[in-house]
């Protein structure tokens, strides 16, 4: 089930919420009590190698050596 981060205007407390995702944008009460929050943007990343397993981490790419095609010595000269 996902889960939600929610901010109170009143308290400044950041909170989280488990619920369907037809239900997202459902108002939620802060754990003190107080009805004036805000749902939060949250973002997930996830970084895989391309081949379908979820989770992988993707090595990063070597920088390129040289300034172009041909100052990396691919033109043959």
């Amino acid at each position: 089930m996902p889960r939600y981060e929610f901010r109170c205007r009143e308290c400044s407390t950041t909170f989280e919420v488990n619920r369907p995702m037809s239900a997202s944008g459902d108002p939620a009460a802060c754990p003190t009590g107080h009805t004036d929050t805000v749902k939060l943007l949250t973002t997930v990343g996830l970084a895989g190698d391309g081949s379908g397993s979820r989770g992988t981490p993707r090595a990063a790419a070597p920088a390129a050596a040289g300034g172009g095609c041909c100052g990396g010595g691919c033109c043959g000269g």
